[in-house]
Formats: structure tokens, C-alpha cells, sequence
């Protein structure tokens, strides 16, 4: 029997990011070799990364990445497509044959354009077009589902490890400026292709290490503004109360942090800083309902930057470090040492206090 000490049991998931602050361009081969050292982390259930500057021919277009169950549902979807949005382009998300990789649906890539008319008469803005079609298409077009809709970047994930899922993507023939990659290790919902980390919405992606105790509340409150969670699993909800808070609410990201990771009461109290004890007591009581409890850890990539963020306890861990003009982020130091051996200024931020880092003013991202 082995005895205790002699085994890891690591705290579940792993998680890691990179981002150039002045916007080069890198392969999305340095992320996926960041996974190995924490493969123990995951379990083969799921593994994912999502890209950001990977299409730059397309940069102005919506980039809907889809798993489809069968020809027929994409058919069917793309002429539900084709009511709100002209498609620029349509194609197979190429991939590479792997025999850790199986029972792959149908995955697919569109580059489409909101039709104006379809706006004008919606009286709808195009990012809340966007948003509503996932929500439409997740939630009522069965076998059909789009687990990546921003503007020049991409989702990529699978049932497998993180390291095998970025082989049989094929993202070394890739290029970002920003990376997030998650190797899962799921505990009470299940492994499938739609439920691997990122989970995205417009824009915004979500890696998250942890447990989320406070979903039901999280979930109505979020689905009483017309999201819809229907990817069964806990980390959907954040993407969407990102989503809510940045777009819909226009928070700040420090803002919405201090939703999401709000301080408790006592320290607010403490608070020396009244204008900042106001602001703070504002936030925890106009958005009650969005407090995330339980232990995380999370990456939330947004275009042009990263945001890193704990639980207010710190109950997972996650270490940042630096490299010329790249900040890495990852669940284990090991994972940075990875991608950048000489990375210097390693740190691990304090429960509830977001890292933000954003590519330098003026480069066109």
C-alpha cells in the first residue's frame, strides 16, 4: 500500500498562459509543451487552448469554431447562419490523426459577418448578435455547438490531454500573441468535447482550475439575461458573468474582479481608503448574485490581454513570471520554465488580486 507522501495528488487541472506585451507573434507550440509537466494534473478528459492574432487575414470577422454531431445539423445550422450573417469563409478545422484522440465530431470553422439589415432590424449592436446566436445554437440546435466566436482568434479542444489535443490541432502551424492552454481533471461533471476548457463567449476565454460551490446561484442569476449554460460544466458560468460585467455592465477589469473575488465584508470594513471602501461596498451589493465561491484559479483571455485571478483564500495554486516582453502564467512554475528556462521575477499574486497585463498602447492587435 502506498503510503502517504509517496504520491501526488495534485490539486486538480492545470492552467498556463503567455502573452507578448508588444504583439509578436508566437508558434502555439511553446503552450502545448508547457502541459507536460503538469500532465499528472489531468485525467485524459479533456484538454483545450485558445489563440489570440491567429487570423489575421480574417481579423475583422467573427471566427465560429463548431462541433457538429452529422452533416445534416450543419447544414441545418449553417442556414440558421446565413438569416443574421454573410460567411466569408467555410471549412474543416484541419487536424492530425492521433490514436489518443477519438470519436471526434464533425469540427468545423466559419469566418462570418453580421448582415446589417439583420441588425437594423433587431435594433441589436453585432456583439450582442454574436452572443445571442451561441446562445441559440447551444441551447436549442441539437448536436450543434460553437465553442468559439471572437474576432481573430480561435478555440481548440478535445476529450484528451492538453499536450495531445495541441498535436492533433496541429497549433504549431499557428501563430498569437497571446496563448491560455487547460489540462482538466473533472470531478463531478462530465468528460466530453463541448465541456474542455476554454470556454468562450465574443472575445472572452476562460481556463480554470478549481470548483465552483456557488453555480446555482450563479447560473440563474446569469441566465435571467438571456445566457444560457448548456456545456455541463461550472466554468461556462464565468465566461458569461465576463461577459455580462466587461460588455454588458462596462466594468473595468479590476472591477469585475472585485465582483467576481469580491473581499469579504471584514476587510472592506478595514479599508482606510473611503473612496475605495465605497467603491468596494458598491460592488458587493449591486452584484450579490456573481460572487464565485470555492477554490479557483483562472486565466481570462480577452483581446489584446490576460487576466489572472484566485480565489480570495488562494485555495489553487498559480505562479506568474516574466521574460523580455512575455508574461507566462501557469499552475506550476515547472510549466513556465517550459516555455521560457530563463524566466525571471517569478511570483505567486495573493488570493483575490488580479494580474492584468495588456499588450503595449498603439500595437495593432
Amino acid at each position: 500500500m502506498e503510503r502517504e507522501g509517496t504520491v501526488r495528488i495534485p490539486s486538480g487541472c492545470a492552467i498556463a498562459a503567455v502573452i507578448s506585451r508588444t504583439g509578436r507573434r508566437m508558434s502555439g507550440e511553446s503552450i502545448v509543451r508547457s502541459m507536460v509537466p503538469m500532465h499528472e494534473r489531468s485525467n485524459g478528459l479533456g484538454g483545450g487552448f485558445a489563440g489570440y492574432g491567429i487570423y489575421p487575414e480574417y481579423r475583422d470577422l467573427y471566427a465560429l469554431h463548431m462541433f457538429f454531431e452529422d452533416r445534416t445539423t450543419r447544414k441545418n445550422c449553417e442556414a440558421y447562419l446565413k438569416e443574421h450573417f454573410e460567411i466569408a469563409q467555410s471549412e474543416y478545422i484541419k487536424t492530425r490523426k492521433i490514436p489518443s484522440i477519438t470519436d471526434e465530431p464533425i469540427i468545423w470553422r466559419y469566418f462570418v459577418a453580421p448582415l446589417p439589415s439583420s441588425l437594423a432590424k433587431l435594433q441589436l449592436d453585432e456583439r450582442e448578435l454574436v452572443a445571442r446566436t451561441v446562445m441559440a445554437i447551444n441551447g436549442k440546435m441539437h448536436g450543434a455547438y460553437v465553442f468559439s466566436s471572437g474576432k481573430n482568434m480561435g478555440t481548440f479542444k478535445a476529450v484528451g490531454y492538453p499536450e495531445d489535443v495541441g498535436v492533433f490541432y496541429r497549433l504549431e502551424e499557428y501563430e498569437g500573441y497571446s496563448w491560455t492552454a487547460h489540462g482538466r481533471y473533472p470531478t463531478n461533471t462530465p468528460g466530453w468535447w463541448g465541456g474542455a476548457h476554454p470556454f468562450t463567449l465574443l472575445d472572452f476565454s476562460v481556463v480554470h482550475n478549481g470548483e465552483i460551490s456557488s453555480y446555482d446561484a450563479n447560473r440563474r442569476f446569469i441566465e435571467m439575461f438571456g445566457y444560457k449554460c448548456t456545456l455541463q460544466t461550472d466554468t461556462e458560468v464565468i465566461t458569461y458573468i465576463m461577459d455580462y460585467l466587461l460588455r454588458v455592465q462596462g466594468l473595468s477589469l479590476e472591477e469585475a474582479a472585485r465582483v467576481v473575488a469580491a473581499p469579504f465584508w471584514s476587510t472592506i470594513a478595514q479599508e482606510p481608503d473611503e473612496r475605495r471602501r465605497d467603491e468596494l461596498t458598491y460592488l458587493r451589493t449591486m452584484f450579490p448574485s456573481l460572487l464565485v465561491t470555492g477554490p479557483f484559479s483562472i486565466v481570462l483571455g480577452f483581446s489584446g490581454g490576460l487576466m489572472a485571478l484566485n480565489d480570495r483564500l488562494k485555495l489553487r495554486s498559480m505562479v506568474v513570471g516574466e521574460k523580455d516582453d512575455l508574461v507566462l502564467i501557469a499552475s506550476e512554475e515547472a510549466a513556465i520554465r517550459t516555455m521560457e528556462p530563463d524566466a525571471g521575477n517569478i511570483w505567486a499574486p495573493a488570493g483575490g488580486e488580479p494580474v492584468i497585463v495588456r499588450v503595449n498602447e498603439g500595437v495593432e492587435v
